[in-house]
């Protein structure tokens, strides 16, 4: 049996802030540094059901390619997968990578998974009813055009108390402005954590499963330069073999990965 690894795990449980829609507000209470988080490891029971699922075959190679950079059984279990769940992906995008995990692990343990590609014109379950609520890799998208705030009430209407809303996004540095950061793919941690607080959410905790420190987010085309996108050439600007080779070796970029509740006592 596969051993269960989380030591890259990092979770704190953080009392709630208010939050603004670009930026915290000065008076807003600080978030601990990620080095000043605790180190403690949750524990989870072995999934072999999971296992099975991410082991798979049927699963693209090209997907499977990535799973050192994307840590699928140790984020699953972070963000609390089990079987039996309804669980919901927004945005799943066309090469379904998480899909490819969730939806026959859902059939092969008795849960529901539920594809959603626009939340505003409804999220696939009755409000109060969904388990999970997975996001990845898409607020740099919502943050451009305003759908953040919606999105967040819609995916907090859908979750029923108690449930979960999971977070996989590309990390900027922090004290920037998301208005800036967002066309290059990247957000900061704290923007995010203060618009799903707003939203009614409490963050429960955050880890460091998909932090990448060589992911410096300066590349010439984006969170895209890096892999599995791997833009090399855009508006007459061409990388050289050197830039490419360099860029590849930072691998996937930095991302932060965080586990949001509905209350318990939610309407």
């Amino acid at each position: 049996m596969r051993s269960l690894v989380l030591a890259a795990a990092a979770a704190s449980l953080l009392a709630a802030s208010p939050a603004l829609a670009q930026t915290p507000p000065p008076d807003a209470a600080p978030l601990p540094h990620r080095q000043g988080l605790s180190m403690e490891m949750p524990v989870f029971a072995e999934d072999e059901a999971l296992q099975a699922a991410v082991a798979s075959t049927a699963r693209p190679q090209a997907d499977r390619a990535r799973d050192g950079d994307r840590h699928p059984f140790e984020t699953l279990t972070f963000w609390g997968l089990r079987p039996g769940l309804t669980v919901v992906e927004v945005e799943p995008g066309g090469t379904g990578w998480w899909r490819n995990i969730l939806e026959p692990y859902a059939a092969a343990t008795g849960g529901r998974y539920v594809p959603v590609g626009r939340p505003l014109e409804g999220m696939g379950v009755a409000d109060g009813t969904a388990d999970l609520v997975v996001t990845a890799r898409a607020y740099h998208n919502w943050a451009r055009d305003g759908r953040v705030e919606p999105y967040l009430a819609a995916f907090f209407k859908a979750l029923k108390p108690g449930g979960v809303l999971a977070v996989e996004q590309h990390r900027s540095a922090e004290g920037l402005n998301v208005a800036e950061t967002a066309p290059s793919g990247y957000v900061p941690e704290s923007w995010l954590i203060h618009a799903a607080r707003r939203a009614g959410f409490e963050l429960e905790a955050r880890s460091e499963l998909n932090a990448n420190p060589k992911d410096d987010r300066d590349h010439p085309f984006g969170v895209w330069t890096l892999k599995p996108n791997r833009t090399s050439e855009r508006d007459g600007r061409a990388l050289t073999i050197a830039e490419r080779a360099a860029l590849d070796a930072v691998g996937e970029s930095d991302r932060m990965t965080l586990r949001f509740r509905k209350p318990e006592t939610a309407d």
